[in-house]
């Protein structure tokens, strides 16, 4: 990959280091099945099968919310001064 002429070589980031990467101020929101949520989230009481929920996670995979729109998953992040992402 050049840029203004130059190349920029491949550079080495640990796994550790991309986890925290956006830590404290970046958030992601990500489409799910009501069927993935016990592992996502555990103490979350049972949901019925096949509804499309949306999960708000911090920057290093951790789930913070759960939530049936995606703008109350973004709204949830904004209160906590996240700049919300959508991953898809």
């Amino acid at each position: 990959m050049t840029e203004s002429g130059t190349t920029l070589e491949n550079v080495g980031v640990t796994p550790e280091a991309l986890a925290h990467l956006g830590e404290g101020h970046i958030a992601y929101v990500k489409q799910i099945r009501s069927e993935d949520v016990p592992g996502l989230f555990p103490q979350a009481p049972q949901i019925a099968p096949g509804l499309k929920l949306f999960a708000l996670h911090s920057a290093d995979g951790t789930p913070i919310m759960l939530t049936d729109s995606r703008e109350a998953a973004i709204a949830n992040a904004w209160s906590q001064e996240l700049q919300a992402v959508s991953v898809h």
